[in-house]
């Protein structure tokens, strides 16, 4: 049982826009019904309808089953974006955020100077951390963030460390990840970020990040923290060398771990940002394939709570029309976020509350503050 409490009825969850589909396909109406019922689809059902269902179509049969579960509600948060080094010791091609140690711009933030920022934040709810791979922190850095964050903020959220980090920190301690994830929570973790999945597919990772840590280990960890009650995001990077079939390859491996372990609490696609690393000669997605990769996010991962319309990636006005392709989550207020400005070239536009109130509600939604 899921946890929606609304009766399930596929005649009523019928419209205009599944109908003229379901006149030309019935293989799609067989398939959309088992959607609108919150049921798990297979492989083969779930690429048919991402390679035959049209935008619209995929974007109202996403959005019925985001109303399944959320009704009217769309979320969001005040946080603020904590990127503490962009040193990092491995090279993704499609980073171009990251630094060499000894390189011109990289940078690491001393700890008083994180509080600072947190403490010239008003109203702050979540801070949410991730950085590089960077070879001179030590590993007591990590656990004293974390620890003088809870003592200067007894109730705020602390969101933070990837996977991709958790391993690192394993291996620079010497502890087992459980240990450090232990230690983490203990110092005052609540939750962490989804990045560093990418896409679970060992070709990409051969061509595009092999210093990387695997599928495998990522999975690997994320299942150690949910085990040990901490719950973790997931991430999906399209929109540059994958296929139809590893997207939705990548979309079943999630949906299968949250039937296991329950432990994911949002899902975030990240759509591939082209500028500023050498992938460039790519155009990244278009808003089509954006939005079809959002819908048919909502649709496979019937078991996850939340999907997210990431703006800091998406652009605050494509993220709007998110809202109705079947995310439910507007991420929140960020403040600063240095990947995709040193990415981009350019801020990231800060939103206040009282602005995603505005888009949410622009969209007939009724914003929730989590």
């Amino acid at each position: 049982m899921l946890w929606f409490e609304e009766e399930l009825n596929f005649e009523e969850d019928k419209s205009f826009i599944l109908e003229e589909t379901f006149k030309k396909n019935k293989e799609l109406e067989k398939i959309a019904e088992r959607v609108l019922n919150l049921e798990p689809i297979d492989f083969e059902s779930a690429l048919k309808l991402y390679r035959e269902g049209d935008l619209f179509f995929l974007g109202e049969l996403a959005r019925k089953a985001k109303e399944k579960l959320h009704g009217k509600k769309y979320y969001y948060t005040i946080n603020r974006h904590i990127n503490y080094t962009n040193i990092c010791a491995i090279d993704c091609k499609f980073c171009g955020y990251h630094k060499r140690l000894g390189e011109e711009g990289g940078y690491t933030l001393e700890i008083d100077e994180i509080l600072k920022t947190l403490k010239e934040t008003p109203e702050l709810r979540e801070v949410h951390i991730v950085g590089g791979l960077n070879p001179k922190l030590p590993y007591e850095y990590y656990i004293d963030l974390i620890r003088k964050i809870r003592s200067a903020f007894p109730e705020i959220h602390i969101r933070a460390y990837t996977c991709v980090e958790i391993d690192w920190l394993s291996k620079i301690s010497g502890k087992s990840v459980k240990e450090v994830l232990e230690e983490l929570k203990s110092a005052g973790l609540n939750s962490i970020p989804g990045g560093g999945a990418e896409v679970f597919s060992e070709r990409i990772r051969t061509e595009l990040y092999p210093k990387k840590i695997s599928s495998e280990r990522w999975i690997e960890i994320a299942k150690t923290a949910h085990s040990l009650n901490i719950p973790t995001n997931a991430t999906l990077l399209f929109g540059h060398i994958e296929t139809d079939e590893e997207i939705i390859e990548h979309l079943i491996k999630l949906r299968e771990i949250q039937e296991e372990t329950k432990g994911f609490y949002c899902f975030v696609p990240l759509a591939f940002i082209p500028e500023g690393n050498s992938l460039s000669y790519l155009p990244g997605p278009s808003a089509h394939k954006i939005l079809k990769v959002i819908a048919i996010s909502r649709i496979i991962l019937n078991n996850f709570p939340h999907i997210k319309a990431y703006w800091v990636f998406l652009g605050v006005k494509l993220a709007q029309v998110a809202l109705l392709w079947g995310a439910d989550h507007f991420h929140g207020t960020v403040i600063e976020e240095k990947i995709s400005e040193l990415m981009k070239g350019e801020p990231v536009i800060r939103l206040s509350p009282l602005e995603i109130q505005r888009l949410i509600r622009e969209i007939g939604g009724e914003p929730v503050l989590l």
